[in-house]
């Protein structure tokens, strides 16, 4: 797992979007999206309520950005 993927994820988190967040870190929407399937593949579990616009995430999800603040500031 790379730093970069968390930062992502915390920017999807904020923005509540993919587009948003590709936006900020001059990727593609397509290249966050499979960044964020692979965390989810790597972890388990879904972190990111896809089914939601704006994007929510899931109560795993919520876990885990509150594990990752600490980390990243």
């Amino acid at each position: 797992m790379q730093l970069r993927t968390l930062e992502l994820f915390c920017t999807i988190a904020e923005q509540r979007s993919f587009s948003k967040a590709a936006a900020a870190h001059a990727l593609t929407q397509s290249a966050v999206s499979q960044a964020m399937q692979h965390l989810e593949e790597s972890l388990g579990v879904d972190l990111i309520d896809r089914s939601k616009r704006p994007l929510v995430l899931t109560p795993a999800g919520r876990v885990y950005l509150d594990g990752l603040k600490g980390c990243l500031l």
